[in-house]
């Protein structure tokens, strides 16, 4: 058996260990599955939305990574992001007290700016690690009637995207490539890169909240490891439909396409937080990107769900490809 590769665990396999492993509950509104951004629970009076996720690429600014990444994930089920924990994983020989408050620190200014707080957590000196590791965890909560599940999207409605694709992947690549970049593209390009943090930064919390506002949206995805490409397989097996995207229409900033064409990365695959997928029925699709756009936001129509369950093609009925493993790896 060939060990597998850095990345998500492919589709089939976790799809085999959920069916074989997988455990109901009355309660459970939203479990496990392929393309599920997080958990849904009935608290009764409300839905509580939980999500947990890693940083493994990033170490620059890792605990502003660990806030958003999760945050992002409560918010595409139309939660407001409220509570934050994280284990903290530091390297035996580099742990000290600057990178515990430098961490910190990050994650409190990550709270404070989407109106969350971090309510606990655990950290340790970690035998065998090389980098830090940072695994987050963000509860948030919803009304029963405005909870987002990707079960109710439908063929012959419009998936938009808000934010261009590759905001994460570009800091990513600035930050940890720093020298290579700088040499290629100036420092002025760098530093604009390495920026992309916070401008146009990864939190997609304001435009998700707004887009779940609008009455006829159906669900929303958060494309994370494996890009725009992978999420729209991911949000086409959790709403049992087809995608026809119009890969000419989907967004990208010059300098993620600069980056990626210098690395030999495919952009389609590259991690993109700071990047939302919506689903939302036709006539509700100008409305959706008039309440993204209010927020700053750069919105646009990329694709169509179809009758053909599990098919994404592009315009020219050629299949997309899913990247299990993220093509930011080729740049690190």
């Amino acid at each position: 058996m060939h060990p597998l590769q850095p990345g998500k665990l492919p589709a089939e396999m976790l799809a085999h260990l959920l069916e074989r492993y997988g455990m109901a509950d009355e309660r459970l509104i939203v479990g496990p599955g392929i393309g599920e951004d997080a958990a849904a629970i009935d608290m009764g009076n409300c839905v509580l939305v939980a999500k947990t996720d890693p940083i493994t690429f990033a170490t620059d600014r890792i605990g502003w990574y660990a806030v958003n990444v999760n945050a992002n994930d409560v918010a595409t089920m139309g939660a407001r992001p409220r509570w934050f924990l994280a284990t903290v994983l530091m390297p035996e020989k580099k742990a000290g007290l600057e990178m515990a408050d430098s961490i910190f620190n990050d994650i409190t200014s990550a709270c404070r700016s989407l109106g969350a707080v971090c309510c606990g957590g655990h950290i340790e000196i970690t035998a065998g690690l090389e980098r830090v590791l940072v695994c987050g965890q963000m509860l948030g909560e919803v009304a029963h009637d405005r909870l987002l599940n990707k079960s109710d999207i439908r063929p012959g409605m419009t998936i938009l995207l808000a934010k261009p694709i590759g905001i994460e992947a570009t800091s990513i690549i600035a930050r940890e490539r720093t020298a290579e970049v700088t040499e290629r593209f100036g420092s002025d390009f760098t530093e604009r890169a390495r920026d992309f943090l916070f401008d146009p930064g990864i939190s997609v919390v304001a435009p998700a909240l707004a887009a779940a506002s609008v009455e006829g949206v159906a669900a929303m995805h958060d494309p994370t490891e494996g890009g725009v490409a992978t999420g729209l397989h991911e949000l086409a097996e959790a709403g049992g439909v087809g995608i026809m995207v119009n890969t000419s229409a989907i967004l990208i900033h010059d300098e993620t396409a600069r980056l990626c064409e210098m690395f030999g990365v495919n952009p389609l695959g590259v991690i993109s937080s700071g990047a939302l997928l919506i689903a939302a029925a036709d006539d509700a699709a100008d409305g959706v990107r008039r309440a993204v756009e209010a927020h700053g936001a750069d919105c646009a129509a990329i694709a169509r769900t179809t009758e053909r369950a599990g098919e994404v093609i592009d315009q020219h009925g050629v299949k997309l490809p899913r990247f299990d493993s993220d093509e930011i790896s080729k740049a690190l």
